[in-house]
């Protein structure tokens, strides 16, 4: 099997339901097999939509498999009768789709298809924009409806194709007035709820943005595969260059506002995003550390900024800042490039050459770049000292100024000759070699102490206008005049290196906290890591591999350790040692991310166990107590009965079978509870649904509570598709429930409504209502929640009464009741949605969602 080529993946992404994904995927799979391709249907929902199954005409429809789940039978795909088959190309639908358990089957369809690719087996499929997992929240926040059925968006991204299938909103809902995507009964529901013109525009809108994304990633592969470095202005792509400096908060936004983003990439109006281009910010750490005038503080605050106005911060190493930045605005296909004006004023300009703007625009080519002017213009310091290295305007201005200076001085004191002594002229001298030490270095320091020591010589120590020693005061002053340069000129040199290595492992640790600060916050993704890396030092590609490749550290090949089993692999240029070292660091971090992800990993796996083990102390927890008090209760009263010594009255006796009795139903009670939530946790509880009318289990299941009280008429609802004995005992157990916390005085009330085809039953209660935090641990078993007394009962009534609602294909939900209380609304579907329904006076309806339609 690992020899066969990897099937190709070709996704159909709607907008929303409706919009004819399937019908679309089912069009390409006629024109492939009128083409002769092998092309059979694994899986397809038509939804009952008459257009959409006659184009399953004259297509081989692989036979579903059905499966048993909770007494109901349902129908999956047959991944094994398609792969026996081995067509070329296997139409499977509803990507999302999450399989029903059981017989080793995977939890989702997308595994599925992961199978079929990997056998060699192209797929067409289809999935709607609210079931990828990165819009899950942002779907439900825009239409109110919950997302339970989602899809990785890395699975569909790795598709060859994304075609996207679109329709203006007002379109699509005339598609749903006309009946073409839900039945009749449905269309109001759908039309005042979820395909409200507002929700239909905010899906379009995210489809696009997430489609565009998905089209700028292919092309910057395309760029990077073919080497293509010019800039194409297919998207406005901004590029913010950040020192740390305090003029970084005017330049990023200012480039926001060049990149459209007042406020953020997505903006956002009623949860409507809106677009944008992007804004890129990104910091050069040199290997000769910060200019003067950085901090790390201003680095971060200025990252925050970006990243709150929807942008990205990226952090590079390069030597020269210039290059790295138009390398790293190409790499990223930018169309503008944002800077500051130089912080330096006119004579440090003058004389260290010119600065990094200026060879930026030079070198920016077809790349915009914007100079942004900022309160710190031109106001830089202009002692050279306080820079960190030797610039290419210092290297040549230091011998320079060696050679010109000295006879500048010696132009000057021969202006003065007499009214200066020799001592004094050598000081002079000695000043000057001083300052070029302090511009050039020793080289440039060597210069100077020669040239000036030949002048001195030559015309100011007597004989004047010729090259003599004679003087041994003229020697002495020479000869300390030579040790005094070259001190100087080695302490500044030594000086310079000490702060070139000290800048240098500023610069290392900078890049390493905005790595490390990332992966603490658990914001980068091993992937995402691999990118931050190659970006960070220049390189084609970055990998993580079990063991190094053939060639490894060769001229275009850097391996390294990343962990116990793991190499770090770089393609690309030969990086100096300087930045090896940064790169092991680097290493590292991905290594521990590896780490932790194995670690999140075996720590869901091993959830599972602790829930398991929570629930069997829990369990024995309770059953020490609650079981045991109704059989020793019972168990008293029959030792009681059967004993002779004491005479029972006939009252008394009555008394005694009574409780004996009572004792009993509530064991037996408590032991059903027990033996149901089993069976529901093993998916082997056996159901009968069938048409229910209300009448016919509303009596029994308030038997047990005087307090209970119906309102409406119940026999005027339609019937409900349910198992009968079980649809009693979920609403006994809602009833008792709300019976137990209502005040006294107050009575349980039961409500029925009918819309789009299920039934609500509704129990309410006045009692205390759910305290803070308690709606999620409501439906735990072995617990009460509330301030009653918690020493009665087992805690399963609500946890028994929802598993027995959703095995029948149903719904239990906690609302608020207003004036306080707690109301449990019971969702189930009705047997005959088509059957009208007259609505009691004062019953409540239901609103519809889409369920997956598409």
């Amino acid at each position: 099997m690992n020899d066969v080529p990897r099937g190709r993946l070709k996704v159909y992404l709607g907008a929303a339901p409706g919009v004819g994904k399937t019908y679309r995927m089912l069009d390409e799979a006629r024109r492939r097999a009128s083409r002769g391709a092998d092309v059979v249907v694994g899986f397809v929902e038509c939804h009952g939509r008459p257009l959409t199954e006659e184009m399953t005409d004259g297509l081989e429809v692989v036979a579903r498999l059905r499966c048993g789940y909770r007494g109901g039978e349902f129908e999956e795909t047959d991944v094994a009768a398609v792969l026996a088959r081995r067509p070329e190309v296997a139409i499977v639908d509803e990507f999302a789709h999450t399989n029903i358990p059981g017989d080793g089957r995977r939890p989702k369809r997308w595994q599925d298809v992961e199978v079929l690719l990997a056998a060699g087996i192209d797929v067409i499929t289809a999935v709607n924009i609210q079931h990828l997992e990165s819009l899950k929240d942002v779907v439900e926040k825009i239409t109110g409806v919950p997302q339970h059925e989602t899809v990785p968006d890395d699975v569909v991204r790795r598709a060859e194709q994304i075609e996207f299938v679109d329709m203006p909103p007002e379109g699509l809902r005339r598609r749903m007035a006309h009946g073409n995507i839900y039945a009749p009964e449905k269309i109001d529901a759908a039309l005042a709820n979820y395909f409200r013109p507002g929700n239909l525009t905010a899906l379009r809108q995210l489809a696009l943005l997430w489609v565009a994304d998905r089209a700028d990633e292919a092309l910057q592969s395309y760029r990077a595969e073919h080497a293509i470095g010019g800039v194409w202005e297919t998207r406005e792509r901004v590029v913010v260059a950040l020192t740390g400096g305090p003029e970084g908060d005017t330049l990023v936004r200012r480039a926001a506002r060049i990149a459209d983003l007042p406020h953020a990439r997505l903006r956002s109006r009623g949860g409507t995003p809106m677009a944008g281009g992007d804004l890129l910010a990104v910091h050069v750490a040199r290997s000769d550390g910060l200019p003067a005038g950085v901090s790390h503080a201003s680095l971060a605050r200025q990252r925050r900024l970006v990243e709150d106005l929807g942008g990205s911060y990226h952090s590079v190493v390069g030597d020269d800042v210039a290059t790295a930045l138009v390398d790293f605005a190409r790499a990223e296909n930018a169309t503008q490039l944002v800077l500051g004006t130089s912080r330096r004023g006119r004579l440090e300009r003058f004389l260290t050459g010119p600065g990094t703007g200026e060879t930026v625009t030079a070198l920016s080519g077809d790349i915009d770049v914007h100079r942004v002017t900022h309160e710190r213009a031109g106001r830089g310091t202009l002692l050279p000292s306080r820079r960190r290295t030797l610039s290419t305007g210092r290297l040549i201005a230091g011998p320079v100024a060696g050679l010109v200076l000295p006879v500048l001085l010696t132009v000057a004191l021969a202006q003065v000759r007499g009214t200066v002594n020799l001592t004094s002229e050598v000081l002079l001298f000695l000043l000057a070699v001083v300052g070029v030490a302090c511009i050039g270095g020793v080289t440039s320091a060597v210069i100077a102490s020669v040239t000036a020591s030949l002048l001195l010589n030559y015309w100011f120590i007597p004989p004047i206008g010729r090259f003599t020693l004679d003087d041994p005061n003229a020697l002495l002053a020479l000869g300390v005049f030579a040790v005094v340069a070259a001190t100087v000129a080695g302490v500044v040199d030594r000086s310079l290196r000490l702060s070139r290595r000290a800048a240098r492992a500023t610069a290392e640790a900078e890049t390493m906290s905005s790595l490390a600060g990332s992966i603490v916050r658990g914001g980068q993704t091993i992937p995402a890591l691999l990118e931050r890396t190659r970006e960070t030092f220049g390189m084609d590609s970055a990998a993580l591999v079990d063991a190094p490749p053939d060639g490894a550290d060769g001229a275009d090949v850097t391996a390294v350790p990343a962990g116990p089993g793991n190499y770090l692999v770089l393609r690309g240029r030969t990086p100096s040692s300087s930045e090896r070292r940064v790169l092991a660091a680097f290493a590292a971090h991905v290594g521990s991310a590896v780490e932790r992800a194995r670690l999140a990993q075996a720590a869901a796996e091993v959830e599972p166990v602790r829930a398991a083990d929570r629930m069997r102390t829990a369990l024995l927890r309770a059953v020490g107590h609650d079981l045991r008090t109704p059989l020793a209760a019972g168990w008293a009263a029959v030792t009681s009965l059967r004993s002779r010594e004491v005479e029972f009255s006939p009252e008394d006796r009555d008394e005694l079978l009574a409780a004996a009795e009572e004792s009993m139903a509530r064991l037996s009670r408590l032991v059903d509870n027990l033996l149901d939530l089993s069976r529901l946790e093993a998916g082997v509880l056996t159901l009968n649904l069938r048409a229910t009318a209300l009448e016919e289990v509303l009596p029994t299941a308030l038997a047990d509570t005087p307090t209970a009280e119906v309102h409406g008429e119940p026999e005027n609802m339609p019937p409900l598709l349910a198992d009968p004995p079980l649809l009693e005992r979920v609403i006994a157990n809602l009833v008792g429930n709300a019976a137990r916390y209502s005040p006294p005085g107050k009575r349980v009330l039961v409500t029925a409504s009918a819309l789009a085809g299920r039934a609500e039953l509704r129990i309410i209660d006045r009692g205390p209502g759910l305290p803070a935090g308690g709606r999620d641990r409501l439906f735990e078993p072995f617990q009460r929640l509330g301030d009653t007394d918690n020493t009665t009962g087992l805690g399963l009534g609500l946890a028994l009464a929802r598993g027995l609602t959703e095995a029948m294909d149903g719904t239990l939900t906690p609302e608020d009741t207003p004036g306080g209380g707690l109301t449990m609304v019971v969702s189930l579907p009705l047997a005959d949605p088509a059957q009208p329904f007259r609505a009691p006076q004062g019953v409540g309806g239901a609103t519809a969602g889409p369920t997956g339609a598409g």
